[in-house]
């Protein structure tokens, strides 16, 4: 079973709501790119959000598809602003994205602590990825919109950093599955030209400060070595890395083989591993442990100095 698949049947007996996603009042979409975005996706259709019946957490999952036109929503801190800024990274298995259940879902976690929360919609679907080997065959340069969104998304929020009140140096990326898997190639690519810069914003570095990779997906090849297209290195930032033993769509190799590769190479890292949590939980309560684990992404992010310890 594949993020996608768990997607879809979350979302499934649907019922259609607006033909482009929209955020909550308060909030307003800015478009990432001046014009039209490069590397473009093909689409099989216009954008939909469809919201199913399937509970998790005991809330419906809304999930979007055919996003062609790629947005970020900022969402300002609502406790004491500690200048940090999370680029939050929803995953769907690169053909759809749950924009709640591992997007707005984060921001209400994440503003009250101070943080400010940029929810990413990048484009989906991606080009051609091959499952069964779980790598990517294709040339990242050529053919990764998902990825040139994500480090677009970057640049963007140090372009503004003044604007929204943000430290610069304490902008992170926080993403689920196949989100989990842009976290960390966002995390390790930093430095390749992904596309063709298209305005001053471009300068801005795309190296997040900070790294949390949530039951990530895709990270391996046949489940033993690290995927090629991750090439972690002594720069990649502090990672914090969560998954459940049965994880039964990415399995819980993903983490422990990015782990490994990060400690390898000096990264300051943490791995939290649960015996049970399955895949696709989020922020959502349930009643397994693993739901306490935005308690050890507080503690984590305090210790690295990002936010403030709490009492």
């Amino acid at each position: 079973m594949t993020m996608a698949m768990v997607l879809l049947a979350a979302c499934a007996a649907v019922s259609a709501g607006p033909a482009i996603w929209q955020p909550a009042a308060g909030h307003t979409q800015m478009a990432l790119w001046p014009g039209m975005p490069p590397n473009p996706n093909t689409v099989p259709g216009a954008e939909s959000v469809r919201t199913g019946t399937k509970l998790i957490g005991g809330k419906p999952v809304t999930g979007v598809t055919n996003v062609s036109q790629p947005t970020i929503t900022v969402y300002a801190p609502t406790g004491p602003n500690t200048g940090a800024a999370v680029v939050v990274i929803p995953g769907g298995g690169f053909e759809g994205l749950a924009m709640d259940l591992e997007g707005t879902d984060v921001c209400d976690w994440l503003a009250p602590r101070g943080v400010t929360c940029v929810l990413l919609k990048y484009r989906v679907p991606s080009p051609p990825y091959e499952w069964r080997c779980d790598c990517r065959p294709h040339d990242l340069a050529l053919s990764m919109p998902s990825l040139a969104d994500t480090q677009r998304a970057l640049r963007l929020v140090r372009a503004h950093a003044t604007a929204w009140h943000i430290d610069p140096h304490k902008v992170g990326v926080l993403g689920f599955s196949a989100g989990g898997f842009l976290v960390a190639e966002a995390s390790t690519n930093f430095k390749r030209r992904i596309y063709t810069p298209v305005d001053p914003i471009d300068k801005e570095s795309a190296r997040s400060d900070f790294a949390l990779a949530i039951y990530p997906g895709h990270l391996t090849t046949d489940y033993r070595k690290l995927n090629p297209h991750i090439p972690v290195s002594k720069d990649t930032p502090p990672t914090f890395v969560l998954q459940a033993e049965n994880d039964d769509v990415d399995g819980v190799n993903q983490a422990l083989v990015y782990f490994t590769a990060l400690k390898k190479a000096g990264v300051p890292a943490e791995m939290h591993l649960y015996a049970y949590g399955g895949h696709a939980f989020g922020l959502r309560p349930t009643q397994e442990p693993i739901t306490h684990w935005p308690d050890l992404a507080d503690a984590w992010m305090a210790s690295i100095g990002i936010i403030s310890r709490s009492p």
